[in-house]
């Protein structure tokens, strides 16, 4: 019987009003889940706008002619690997491994600053050459596509920072390894959405 009087259920189930509040890493991962499948949206419709802008050209020069696919794989295995760094800081986390953590965090870091780097040398060497996103319809998509992915790879880099800061002064306490979870899952969708750009962008390139 429930404290007003009424009969619970014979399975014993509590009605919704008298639970408790879920456990914070249960709010913490779905409210990241939902963080994630709004950023796959984002992505999603400006990966249908290059779709439709790929071929406005304006006269100017397609993406066969601008994209160099050998930059673009290097990139693209810096950021590939970089995903498994990231994995192994977290199976050091399992282990309660923390120099283990700082070493591949660190090495994670590197390869993302270097994919970084390439992608703002590949960007400033298209606008150098008069190829900025003003150019065309295709350029401009292509920008705010790869660039957007850009921007996500800084945040992700800066966020890492962070953690790196917080296993250092924080320790493992549960709080510090739902963070860490959670930044390895942002990490490799952004990964699976860079699979994407090199698939669909640079392959694709006509």
């Amino acid at each position: 019987m429930s404290a007003t009087g009424q009969m619970l259920p014979e399975t014993g189930s509590v009605p919704l009003s008298l639970r408790g509040p879920a456990p914070a890493r249960v709010v913490a991962g779905f409210g990241f889940w939902l963080f994630l499948l709004s950023d796959i949206a984002i992505f999603a419709a400006l990966f249908a706008a290059y779709a439709v802008l790929s071929g406005a050209t304006a006269g100017g020069p397609r993406g066969a002619q601008l994209f160099d696919k050998g930059h673009v794989l290097l990139e693209t295995a810096f950021l590939l690997a970089s995903s498994f760094t990231c994995g192994m800081s977290a199976l050091a986390a399992e282990r309660n491994d923390r120099l283990g953590i700082y070493i591949w965090l660190f090495v994670t870091y590197c390869l993302g600053v270097a994919f970084l780097g390439l992608e703002a040398r590949e960007f400033l060497a298209m606008i150098a050459a008069g190829n900025g996103p003003s150019r065309s319809a295709f350029l401009s998509a292509f920008f705010t596509l790869v660039g957007t992915h850009g921007l996500h790879v800084t945040v992700g880099l800066l966020w890492l920072i962070v953690m790196f800061v917080q296993v250092r002064t924080l320790g493992l306490r549960p709080m510090v390894r739902r963070r860490l979870f959670c930044f390895a899952l942002f990490w490799h969708a952004l990964d699976i959405v860079w699979i994407g750009v090199f698939t669909i962008v640079y392959l694709g390139a006509r």
